[in-house]
């Protein structure tokens, strides 16, 4: 299918305001816990979906639908941003060719309400007054329920519906309907220095309360919200990144526990090679991650959540424990297509297929997750009880072969058993009973033997599978965690391997595809730059993990945040956006290598 940009063209002499998609590195995230938006150079809102994670966009120009909600400096400008620290509200800015700036300060209300998505925007000139064009076109259903109902009552606040969902706008009273059957708003705005405006949109599956909610009484709650929800975390090598990230983090993690894989969904890893998939949903081993990468900085409250939500789901599925769940727990649709063009390069694919795999690496996560909660003496009985359904779990289906951490065609990986070793032995150090801790690391024991007898490669490294000779990064995590010793020679000879073959200048790949270098088969994985920044740190080798860190770290766009894969030609972000488990073993990495 061609791909197109999105013209909005308001009614009478309006000129057309067209937003088509912008390289990943230009937005930066709004998240309220309970659903996300992503906001562009333009002041575009061109990705949100209401009001949960998984729910259809409302707001969809990012892959070619209709919805958009912008904000725009009529004059020729360059943009900048910012976020204010350890929160998600974000500061659009722009320098105007007069020579004035103007900035846009928007944030979705925190913590999010599971009905009803409030997105604030503040619009500030600072020297000259500023002349911005706002454009609210709210479409559900990824652009197939444009607005209707459109009405303006006695105090100039805006109501109409989209779909499913309640529209309620205030501060835009003198905005005038626009487009052929008047789908959209349209307000000449212009701001004094000293003189901010206010506007604020809600959208919900529900009634709407009363009347709109005041701006400054919103804006306060958030900012005391965030206050209270990221820690200093002044025990990592990087506080101000730890916290961004944590932030991130918070943003992503709904009421429930559960924290999505990403805000988005069909964001090419690699232009128009089909690896675009819909990571709006909770996957167990992503959220393991973010539990390890959290307490290892401190028992702080995101450990909590992935330590209930993943408790949850041990309790309710036990060894039929899904790869991954919808943010509330439930069961991840499955894909199909919409009928858009997708992303440049990508696609317009919603659900996913993971429903059908079976991922054994994600129960020794679990218990490796469940294990640090002990650490921090935050597991009670239920966690332990969860610990017990995992290993048990573990013991039962550790022969079956599993689509492993790379969700590819199923066989017994090296990486998912050494994984289940590690999880097995760091519960059986956290304080079990003592029948059950012996029980866990004798079978880790006879986990590790096996692999070792199937996947060592003739060199002493670890290997894939016992049919695939080639190197892994996530070779290198089972020994970071404790599946077999830091000074084990196979620990180390995977470690030299992979920086010497799998590569180029501190990026980090995940496996070699084919004969093509590195660079061009996919892009750098961050998340094994990180893992190599622990590796070497377990091995004492600090210079090295700190090189890995400071290089990987930096591989973002002025909102600091990290996609699945990084574009080391072309400097630019690829795959869906952010991406949670980046985020999180950056936090780890900023904890553990403060130790030495």
């Amino acid at each position: 299918m061609p791909h197109r940009t999105q013209d909005h063209a308001p009614a009478g002499d309006d000129p057309p305001i067209a937003y088509p998609p912008r390289p990943l590195r230009e937005y930066a995230l709004l998240a309220d816990g309970q659903r996300g938006a992503l906001v562009g150079s333009r002041g575009e809102m061109a990705w949100m979906c209401a009001p949960r994670w998984d729910a259809d966009a409302v707001l969809s120009t990012l892959i070619g639908g209709s919805g958009v909600y912008a904000v725009t400096p009529v004059e020729r400008s360059v943009w900048g941003g910012f976020y204010e620290e350890a929160t998600l509200i974000w500061r659009s800015r722009w320098v105007t060719d007069d020579g004035g700036v103007v900035e846009c300060r928007e944030a979705l209300a925190f913590p999010g309400d599971p009905h009803r998505a409030v997105v604030l925007r503040r619009v500030l000139a600072r020297d000259v007054p500023a002349r911005l064009t706002v454009l609210l076109e709210p479409s559900a259903g990824f652009g197939a329920h444009p607005l209707t109902e459109l009405h303006r009552d006695e105090r100039g606040v805006w109501t109409g519906r989209t779909g499913d969902l309640r529209l309620r706008w205030s501060g835009g009273a003198r905005a005038h309907p626009a487009g052929a059957r008047d789908q959209r708003l349209l307000l000449d705005l212009t701001v004094s220095p000293g003189r901010p405006h206010d506007l604020v949109l809600e959208l919900s599956d529900r009634p709407l309360p009363g009347g709109p909610p005041p701006a400054e009484r919103v804006w306060r709650a958030t900012e005391s919200a965030w206050r209270h929800a990221v820690p200093d975390l002044e025990n990592t090598i990087a506080p101000r990144d730890a916290r961004h990230s944590y932030a991130v983090l918070r943003g992503l993690t709904s009421a429930r526990g559960g924290m999505v894989a990403a805000t988005t969904t069909s964001l090419p890893e690699r232009a128009e090679e089909g690896r675009d998939y819909d990571y709006r949903y909770a996957w167990i081993r992503d959220q393991c991650y973010a539990g390890q990468g959290i307490a290892a900085a401190g028992p702080h409250p995101l450990l909590d959540d992935a330590v209930r939500f993943i408790t949850a789901r041990l309790h309710e599925d036990g060894p039929a424990l899904a790869p991954a769940y919808t943010a509330d727990g439930g069961p991840v649709p499955d894909q199909r297509q919409l009928a858009l063009p997708g992303y440049p390069g990508g696609s317009d694919r919603v659900g996913n297929h993971i429903g059908t795999q079976f991922q054994l690496d994600a129960l020794g996560e679990a218990l490796l997750l469940l294990a640090a909660a002990a650490g921090h003496d935050r597991l009670d009985a239920e966690g332990w009880q969860a610990a017990r359904i995992a290993a048990d779990a573990i013991a039962e289906r550790w022969h079956e072969p599993d689509t492993g951490v790379w969700e590819l065609k199923p066989k017994p990986w090296a990486h998912s058993r050494l994984t289940c070793a590690a999880g097995l032995r760091a519960v059986a150090r956290a304080g079990g009973p003592a029948a059950r801790s012996a029980q866990w690391a004798a079978l880790a024991d006879t986990l590790v033997a096996d692999t070792a007898d199937r996947c060592v490669h003739p060199s002493g490294r670890w290997q894939r599978a016992p049919d695939d000779p080639r190197l892994d990064g996530a070779l290198l995590l089972p020994a970071i965690r404790g599946a077999v010793p830091a000074d084990d020679p196979r620990t180390v000879r995977t470690l030299r391997a992979y920086v010497a073959e799998l590569t180029d200048d501190h990026y980090a790949y995940r496996f070699r595809h084919d004969e093509r270098p590195l660079a061009e088969a996919e892009g750098a994985f961050l998340l094994c730059g990180f893992f190599a920044a622990l590796a070497e740190h377990q091995q004492g080798n600090t210079v090295a993990a700190h090189r890995w860190f400071e290089r990987n770290r930096a591989a973002c766009g002025p909102s600091g945040l990290y996609s699945e894969e990084y574009d080391i030609a072309q400097r630019q972000l690829r795959g869906n956006l952010p991406q949670a488990f980046v985020h999180a073993l950056m936090v780890e990495s900023a904890a553990r290598l403060s130790t030495g």
